[in-house]
């Protein structure tokens, strides 16, 4: 015999435990504005616009402190890079996430230099901050930045 009340009072408490572990299972986002860091000073060197397209997640340069950099092209970048302003130069590509934390399988452009590294990112105090390293061959051989998200 069917109980209306029994399977109502299931479905509430499907519907109630789908509510409490979805955000749980949705790690730390890392869309959004981050501030970058200069490696030499310490100091805010500008702010980075992380998106995501097609199940990956990109970043571009959103804004610099220095107003000369601000008006700088990547002149030492190559391909569809090359000659391109630096502010709303996508550095960042095709990141994925690989754990609740992490992100991997893209690359980090330093537009100083013009070389493309791979890139792993770990999502850190509780969603605040990046740990972003790029790298050559394996994770060990680079360096790391930390971004700090933009309030």
């Amino acid at each position: 015999m069917f109980d209306a009340c029994h399977y109502r009072n299931k479905c509430i408490f499907f519907f109630a435990a789908i509510a409490l572990v979805a955000p749980l299972s949705a790690a730390d986002p890392i869309t959004g504005l981050w501030k970058t860091f200069d490696d030499k000073t310490h100091q805010v060197r500008g702010v980075m616009r992380l998106y995501e397209q097609d199940g990956a997640v990109f970043g571009k340069i959103e804004s610099s402190v220095d107003p000369k950099e601000a008006a700088d092209v990547c002149d030492k970048c190559t391909g569809d890079r090359q000659n391109k302003p630096i502010i709303g130069l996508v550095i960042l590509r095709q990141m994925k996430r690989t754990g609740e934390n992490e992100y991997t399988g893209g690359d980090i452009l330093d537009p100083d230099t013009g070389s493309v590294y791979k890139c792993k990112i770990t999502v850190a105090d509780g969603g605040k901050k990046l740990v972003v390293r790029g790298f050559v061959g394996f994770s060990l051989l680079g360096r790391s930045q930390n971004w700090i998200r933009k309030e």
